[in-house]
Order: structure tokens, then sequence, then C-alpha cells
């Protein structure tokens, strides 16, 4: 997202100047079969194909309600408590059918499911409010998505290289590196003391890694299915777009979670020209999981070639406030990286203690030529 957490973070870090960003042609939604570009604004909803025109007026309310409402403002709240309100009782108030509640919630908020409509709505109004925000943070893009020129292995490096400036030490290949304790006397708790590999043991006060580090000490959360596809072509319904963010909402598959496809190309500087490298995601649900993106590989068209796994996603079964070993998530379905950024601000939480401020301004005061998206 063009101004979300993960963005901010970016900058926040200085990170920036060292990535360029490029944004996503373009951010679609299936309805009723149907591949449509998801509308933000109250203007937006009125050019929209995926209502009729009495819905069209209705989500129009809606949407300049949302723009309008402030949290520290009462003059913006019409009289309702949105800190109370659940969402799925504003949606109503608006007189919003079923298709039109399912595209906001999972096309704009991003919400993975419906559990949502049962929360206090403030929640989901800032989420719109975010996605409107991204959408037009940047001069003459049709999407609130921003993707690395060069891909996603750029964040990892860009990481690389300011940590380097700051002195921190690499150690690459080491495939059997695994993390060393120690059991406090009395207590036969375990402590996270330092790396140990081949070459020798790095000490430390505590250790930070994925599931994989941490045996044992994580418990299997859900599982994923992925498709890694190449494509001669944008995907069918799109406007020829060079790159894509489509989610398939759950209810229009029939399924308990949403389905996430991501397609970029030589636009973004990840393949040759006139090839397009598409990405289809979702949690498993059944026995059969690659029959379970069959929804969002429908959508693509001819596909030159395709590769297919699953993956378990952990969770950490405790803080690492005690044990010293701070554990971050498995990847979940979602292309948008929400979900991730969120799992990294808690780990910071974690070790730290306090809340990163990402507001406040970037290393040398400057966000660094990378920040912005052409």
């Amino acid at each position: 997202m063009g101004g979300g957490k993960l963005t901010q973070t970016l900058v926040r870090t200085g990170v920036t100047r060292y990535l360029e960003f490029k944004a996503v042609d373009g951010a679609f939604v299936l309805n009723r079969g149907r591949v449509e570009r998801v509308p933000a604004t109250d203007m937006e909803a009125l050019r929209s194909p995926l209502m009729g025109l009495f819905e069209k007026r209705r989500a129009r309310s809606f949407f300049i309600y949302v723009q309008d409402w402030r949290a520290d403002d009462p003059r913006t709240h019409a009289g309702r408590d949105l800190a109370r309100l659940p969402m799925g009782a504003l949606y109503a108030e608006f007189g919003l059918d079923p298709a039109t509640v399912d595209f906001i919630g999972h096309g704009l908020a991003l919400h993975t499911d419906d559990a949502y409509l049962n929360s206090p709505a403030a929640d989901t109004v800032a989420r719109i409010q975010l996605y409107n925000d991204s959408l037009h943070r940047f001069a003459g893009t049709r999407s609130p998505y921003i993707y690395p020129l060069y891909g996603l292995g750029e964040l990892p490096q860009a990481f690389a290289r300011l940590a380097a400036v700051h002195g921190g030490t690499y150690m690459l290949g080491q495939a059997d590196a695994e993390v060393v304790w120690e059991e406090e006397e009395g207590s036969g708790k375990k402590r996270a003391v330092g790396v140990r590999t081949a070459a020798g043991t790095a000490h430390a006060p505590l250790v930070i890694g994925d599931p994989s580090y941490f045996p044992g000490r994580t418990t299997l959360s859900s599982r994923v299915v992925r498709a890694a596809c190449i494509l001669s072509h944008p995907i069918p319904g799109t406007a020829e777009a060079g790159s894509t963010q489509l989610i398939l909402p759950q209810k229009q598959t029939g399924r308990a979670n949403d389905i996430y496809v991501f397609c970029c190309s030589a636009a973004h500087c990840v393949s040759p020209k006139g090839k397009w490298l598409a990405f289809v995601s979702t949690t498993v649900e059944t026995a059969s999981p690659e029959a379970e993106l069959a929804p969002g590989l429908a959508l693509l068209g001819a596909v030159d070639a395709q590769a297919v796994w699953v993956s378990d996603v952990h969770a950490p079964l405790d803080d690492g406030s005690v044990s010293r070993a701070f554990c971050s998530r498995g990847y979940d379905p979602t292309s948008h990286f929400e979900s991730t950024i969120d799992d990294v601000l808690g780990l910071y939480q974690r070790i730290t203690g306090n809340e990163l401020d990402l507001s406040a301004p970037p290393p040398g005061g400057a966000e660094g030529g990378g920040a912005g998206a052409e």
C-alpha cells in the first residue's frame, strides 16, 4: 500500500534510499464471475459496473461518509459511535447489498474473512481511508499499491545494505545454523544466547528468526497453497495492465478464504519483455490444495508454465520476553503485506518494549529518491 505501514516503515528506517518503486497498474476484484476495477471513492462508485443505479447512489453516500469521517471530530460522525457500532450495522444503515459489502470489506479494507462485520466499524473505516489515501498518494496511478523495481528480493538486499552501514555482519549459506540455548538454573526454562554454525558460535543477548529456527517452540496455525505462473500476456479483463492486484472474495468462489492474484512484468524489471509473472495464493481448506487455486488460475488465461507448492504457517508459542527468542509468524496468502508488517512491528515492540514511531523523520532527515513511485 502506497500509504501503508510497510511503506511508512521503509521510509522511517531509511531503507528507501536503496530502493525504487513503481506503482501497480490496477486493483481489481472478482464480482459475479467478472474481473472489475475496485472503486474507492464516491465518484468512482458512480462509474463502477459493479453496482446498479440505485446501489451506486447508496454506495456513494457511504463513501462520502467514510471519506469525511474523523475519529477526533464529532461533527463528522453523524450521530454514530464507530468505536462501538459493528461494521455490519454500518453497512446496513446505508442499505448496501451483500455484493457491495463483499468488495468493500475484502477489496478495499483488505479483511481476510468476514469476522470484521461484528467488530467496531472504526477500524474498517480507517482501512478504507488508507486505501483511498494510497490511491491518490502518487499522481496518475490507478491503484493504491506500489512494488519494488527488480522484485521483492530488493527488500532484504536494501536492509542488508543499511545494516552494513551500521556495522551489521552477514554470514550467508549457513544451512546448519541453530539457536544456542542456556537453561536458567533452578527454573528449568531455556533462554536463547546465540547462534551456532560450522564456522563457530555467535553469542547474543537475544535471537530473532523465523519459525524454521525454533522447532518445538511454534504451533501450526494454517497452510497456504501458492502457484507461480509464467504468462505471455496480461491477465484478461485488466485493460492490458502490466501489473495487477486481484482479489477473489471468499463468497465469490464459495470458499471460507479469499484467493489472491498478483501479476507483474517487465514494467517492474522482473521478467523479459513479452512475459508476465502471476502468483496465486490462498489458505488451504481441503485435502486437495492445488484444486483450491482453480478459480484464480482460471482468470489467468493461457499459462506457459507453473509451479505449485504448499507451505505450513507457524506462529510462536511465546512472546520471547523470557526465552529471548523472538520468532516471527509465517507468511499468510495475502499479497499486499499488510499482515506481514503488523507482525514485524509487533516483533519490534516485543523486543524493545516500545512502538516504532512511524511519524518520526527518517535518519538523516531525508527519504531518499527511492521512496517515490512512477
